[in-house]
């Protein structure tokens, strides 16, 4: 009686865990079904009323003018200018840590560092903001003369934040790489420099190019810590020492008082951010794809 009583409770919770997991799976796919209908039915109607070429390629963003100028190619070419320096910055220093931590770090060490980069992951992006205004912007300033909140600014803070997400995912992908082609080479003569950057990495290239894809995710979609070190100009970028205005920093800034076609040209350039990053997440599924084919 007992054994039958047990049975019935085991395949009770069974059944209440699947349901569990099956109505969580649906939350999460009818929130971005319903994130994805609230963006593009508000955002593709003010594009509409606006003209495609107008607002994807119109220079001047002039909501207050007479007649509104809403052109977001300045945000465009500035988000693109941003996250291109950030991964200049962020790339390089990230895989270099990564080969560090992989295959020269000591235990002793490694621990610490491991730790640091984690804490590194876990700190909001306004606390590098602040960072940023308080430390990089100053010294930037002190450099050119004027004002700090430049372009180079926004570039050396997302630089910094996107670290944590290359070094990690580097690291995994460097790790991954079976000891054996290392061996071999070592046993060919290679020196460890050459058996790690002409064996070992070419193998783990596929982990390390889906880092960078996820680092230009979080790059180009950075908002908080941009807005305090950027400038805010809504213009074509004029240098790495000028100020600058993200798609994301036009949302943020003039969304809390937009009303009417404003307010919807201010969701039809989220709807542009939004398929951006869809565009970026293809690549990185497509990434892990060939990853798993190799592999």
């Amino acid at each position: 009686m007992d054994k039958e009583k047990n049975k019935k409770i085991f395949y009770f919770k069974e059944r209440s865990f699947k349901t569990i997991a099956l109505i969580s799976t649906f939350a999460s796919i009818i929130a971005v079904a319903i994130i994805c209908i609230f963006i593009f039915s508000n955002g593709l109607p003010a594009i509409k009323k606006i003209g495609i070429s107008e607002f994807l390629l119109g220079t001047k963003w002039s909501p207050t003018s007479s007649p509104a100028k809403f052109g977001i190619l300045p945000m465009i070419i500035s988000s693109f200018y941003v996250t291109l320096g950030a991964i200049i910055i962020g790339v390089p220093t990230g895989i270099f840590t990564a080969v560090f931590m992989a295959k020269y770090c000591p235990k002793k060490v490694y621990s610490f560092l491991s730790s640091g980069i984690s804490l590194m992951a876990g700190i909001p992006s306004i606390i590098y903001g602040f960072f940023g205004l308080i430390v990089v912007v100053p010294i930037i300033g002190g450099i050119i003369g004027r004002s700090g909140l430049t372009m180079i600014s926004a570039i050396i803070i997302l630089g910094i934040m996107i670290l944590p997400t290359i070094i990690s995912l580097s690291e995994a992908a460097i790790r991954a790489v079976p000891r054996t082609y290392y061996e071999g080479a070592v046993a060919l003569g290679a020196t460890k420099e050459r058996a790690i950057f002409t064996v070992v990495l070419p193998a783990a290239k596929s982990g390390i190019i889906s880092a960078i894809i996820l680092g230009i995710g979080r790059a180009i979609g950075e908002t908080m810590a941009v807005i305090l070190v950027a400038g805010g100009q809504p213009r074509l970028p004029r240098g790495l020492f000028r100020g600058v205005r993200t798609m994301t920093m036009n949302i943020v800034l003039e969304m809390g008082y937009a009303a009417d076609l404003h307010r919807e040209a201010l969701i039809a350039t989220g709807a542009v951010l939004f398929i951006f990053i869809l565009l970026i997440n293809l690549l990185f599924v497509i990434s892990k794809r060939r990853n798993k084919n190799e592999n």
